[in-house]
């Protein structure tokens, strides 16, 4: 990590506007793709893998798997931008880094689970129309903030990791088309996904700066190492790559989905308010201070508003990334000039299929390892932000009722096979029944509730009555 007395005073590194000499500024900027590059990624290669297609180096739909990867790197750059550089009232004029959103992957995955490729047009009409009514919300966002205390935003994280622990599982042991056969679990596939979990957190404790912050990169390299070594990568489709290609207009084209638009609407609510956390959490780690309307709002202008470009060239929904507003106060640099240089980056690499082309030779088992390190801190940031609940039987009940139902619907969606198409892909989801039925029990179960004692029953209270 570089000396931060070197790249400027207390002032200039609390100022979004300065901008640190270019030999600084680079690897700043580049720092900070590394903490977000396999995050960004991942969610287009969770899609892809659930609706079936890209996998295998005969696969016809191969160079689809590849162009959603790109797509995922260009516009994570372009949605940066937005935030950074601004057009009038869209960003914040702060280093907030964009990309890809795990959050929305409990409602995609049904809509596209075993359908191909052609379910796509289907799931992008989702991205675009919820992207626009994503950025509809900077009108108000400050306004609905009441209805989401700790409570309902902490069950809403944990029930995503909750919703796709399942999935890195999956990876590790081999992937969904290997289930039900020999190799599926076996002991190659788990040591090459326990490499990457032991290296990830090897370096997460006890490494400091720039290895602690990359990690979860650093633990697929290694996993990628060993599984090279075994016989597991195969580079054949990396020479075929092309060398430049450029976003396609509906490149998956568009087929409306009412089910798709609600769920995507519905979803938009919650990444809203977890940009209105990390723009909070900036302001107050980098600068000391407390965000402003305009920054929020247009935060959340910029969120919406580069999901639906995203979702017009086939790329899924962005968000504001965590781990970086993490970064931002581990390092004290504010400038949102330095991530600009890191969207900047991004957007080269979008344009390259080759990058995209290597990234798809990373094996299941590999990409399994650092998805379960992921997904399982999701749910730790959940708990974490339950840890401010005031744990009474008003509060206890509301998270109680909610994590059931969402829970159980999302490990049993048979029990809601007689309902319509659209209710049943929304309701199996498991974290929109979650999320509203925790809104609407917060602000419908009266607060007097709050005095009462805390009673645990079933022999779990610690003592007989």
């Amino acid at each position: 990590m570089a000396d931060m007395s070197s790249i400027g005073t207390p002032e200039q590194l609390r100022d979004p506007n300065y901008t640190p000499a270019l030999h600084k500024a680079v690897p700043l900027g580049i720092q900070h793709i590394l903490a977000m590059f396999v995050s960004n990624v991942t969610p287009a290669i969770i899609i892809a893998g659930a609706a079936g297609f890209g996998f295998g180096s005969n696969s016809p739909d191969f160079p689809e798997l590849i162009y959603m990867i790109q797509m995922a790197m260009f516009f994570a750059g372009v949605a940066t931008l937005l935030q950074t550089v601004t057009i009038g009232p869209v960003g914040a004029k702060l280093p907030i880094v964009q990309g890809t959103s795990f959050a929305f992957l409990p409602v995609m995955i049904p809509l596209v689970a075993g359908k191909g490729v052609d379910a796509m047009a289907v799931l992008f009409s989702g991205v675009i129309i919820g992207g626009f009514f994503h950025a509809a919300l900077g009108l108000f966002i400050g306004k609905i903030r009441f209805a989401l205390p700790p409570l309902v935003t902490g069950l809403v994280v944990l029930m995503i990791g909750l919703a796709l622990v399942k999935v890195g599982i999956q990876y590790a042991a081999g992937g969904v088309p290997a289930i039900g056969t020999e190799e599926y679990g076996s002991l190659k596939n788990w040591s090459v996904a326990g490499v990457v979990v032991v290296v990830t957190l090897g370096l997460k404790f006890f490494a400091r700066g720039l290895l602690s912050v990359s990690a979860v990169l650093l633990g697929l390299i290694a996993g990628y190492v060993v599984a090279m070594l075994l016989g597991m990568v195969s580079f054949g489709n990396v020479g075929n790559a092309a060398v430049l290609r450029v976003p396609g207009f509906l490149h998956f084209g568009f087929e409306f989905s009412v089910a798709a638009v609600i769920g995507f609407c519905l979803m938009a609510f919650i990444s809203a308010i977890e940009t209105v956390g990390d723009v909070s959490g900036i302001t107050k780690g980098g600068a000391g201070r407390e965000a402003t309307d305009a920054e929020i709002s247009g935060a959340t202008y910029a969120d919406g508003l580069g999901s639906a470009i995203a979702g017009f060239f086939g790329s899924l929904p962005n968000t504001s990334f965590s781990q970086n507003v993490g970064l931002i106060a581990m390092t004290g640099v504010m400038s949102r000039h330095v991530v600009t240089i890191g969207a900047l980056f991004l957007i080269v690499c979008g344009l390259v299929p080759k990058v995209g082309a290597v990234i798809s030779t990373i094996p299941i088992e590999v990409l399994g390892g650092g998805v379960i390190v992921m997904f399982g801190m999701v749910c730790a940031a959940g708990v974490s932000m339950l840890a401010d609940v005031h744990w009474n039987r008003r509060n206890m009940v509301i998270f109680a009722v909610s994590l059931s139902l969402g829970l159980g619907l999302q490990l049993e969606p048979g029990a809601l096979q007689h309902l319509p198409d659209t209710a049943r892909v929304l309701l199996t989801s498991g974290l929109l029944p979650a999320a509203f039925l925790a809104i609407g029990l917060n602000l419908l179960l009266p607060e007097d509730l709050d005095n009462e004692p805390l009673e645990i029953s079933g022999g779990m209270s610690g003592h007989n009555d």
